[in-house]
Order: C-alpha cells, then sequence, then structure tokens
C-alpha cells in the first residue's frame, strides 16, 4: 500500500475551503490537463454524505472511469472518497480542515494499491505514485486559487 501525505495552507476559512474540495465543477476545472469529467452520480456542485461520482479521465493514455462514494463526513473538519469501482485494488482519500487564525490547513491522505502483484508495484514506484501526487498538488493549487477569491 502506498500513502501520499499533502498539507497546503490556504487564506480563506475552512467552511469554504471544506466546500470547494467537495465540489464537482472545481475538481473538473483542477483535473483539466486529464479530461476528468463526472459522467454518473453527482456530476455538478457540491456531493454529499453516502453520494458517488464517476469520473473518467485520461490517465497514461488511457480514458479510465474510477467510482467514488462519500463514506465519511464531519462538516467541517474532515470528509473521505472512497473508490467503489475503478482500476485500484483499493483506493482511499481523507480529506482533514483544521483552522488557525483565519488560515485553514488542509490536509491530504491518500492511501492506495495496485492490482496485477508485483508489475503493479513496480508501476506505482515508476510512475504512478508521481502521477498522483502532481494530481494532487494541481488540484490544491486550483482549491486555494478560488477559496482565497472568496
Amino acid at each position: 500500500m502506498t500513502t501520499i501525505h499533502l498539507t497546503t495552507k490556504i487564506q480563506a476559512s475552512k467552511q469554504i475551503v471544506f466546500d470547494a474540495s467537495r465540489n464537482i465543477d472545481i475538481h473538473q476545472q483542477s483535473a483539466s490537463p486529464t479530461k476528468e469529467k463526472a459522467i454518473a452520480g453527482v456530476t455538478s456542485g457540491l456531493i454529499n454524505l453516502n453520494e458517488t461520482v464517476t469520473w473518467r479521465g485520461r490517465h497514461f493514455g488511457f480514458f479510465l472511469t474510477h467510482k467514488s462514494q462519500i463514506p465519511v463526513m464531519d462538516f467541517y473538519d474532515y470528509f473521505v472518497d472512497e473508490m467503489e469501482e475503478g482500476k485500484f485494488k483499493s483506493f482511499r482519500h481523507e480529506h482533514i480542515f483544521e483552522e488557525q487564525n483565519g488560515v485553514t490547513i488542509m490536509k491530504d491522505v491518500l492511501q492506495y494499491e495496485t492490482p496485477f502483484g508485483i508489475f503493479g508495484e513496480l508501476f506505482d514506484i515508476l510512475f504512478l505514485e508521481k502521477h498522483l501526487t502532481n494530481f494532487l498538488l494541481e488540484r490544491n493549487k486550483v482549491l486555494k486559487e478560488v477559496s482565497e477569491k472568496k
């Protein structure tokens, strides 16, 4: 299992950052390099507890689909998106929000497992972990820009 930890400081209230983080339209904006689109479930606006979204995007030259559910949500502190269907063996993304003096500290903890045994592990080491880290960094850059304008 691979775990990616990221921390982003945003000059906005955690309510604004929390809502931006679960906004399907903002995610699509941040994922434009992969042409990722919400194609089923919640396809626009804010996703909520127990709702699902199915994404379709181009990664490594292939169009892939990934269906996630929000099984845990604690307004405005924490939520989780977890894969229901997709190419990973497992995929869980925790979103954690803390506010200190008007600055929101947003933490991402992404844990995933690749299929295909040693071949999946090698692909992860060579390509996937860096790809997912860069994907999250771009997402967080857009979240920061959008949240700090409000």
